[in-house]
């Protein structure tokens, strides 16, 4: 939840609805050091034609060094096939 308060993110507000709707997703990549959470995406998909992000968030600690660049990097390559 601390990243989703850092962010200011209304849905820290519901930690049992924010947990289900993530542990939901088709896909949920995390960026650690050290077991810290630095960033997260997700992904929700039919796993066939259809992908939304709708969940990208670094920590405001660890903004501009990539991270949330990365994340994203690694969501397009999960999906790449739903580019074409």
């Amino acid at each position: 939840m601390e990243i989703y308060k850092a962010n200011n993110w209304s849905s820290a507000q519901k930690p049992q609805d924010l947990l289900a709707a993530l542990r939901n997703s088709h896909t949920l990549i995390t960026a650690r050091s050290d077991n810290q959470l630095l960033g997260l995406a997700n992904a929700i998909s039919d796993g066939h034609l259809v992908v939304y992000f709708p969940h990208l968030l670094v920590h405001p600690d660890h903004q501009r060094f990539g991270i949330g660049s990365k994340l994203m990097t690694a969501m397009r390559d999960k999906y790449a096939g739903f580019l074409k």
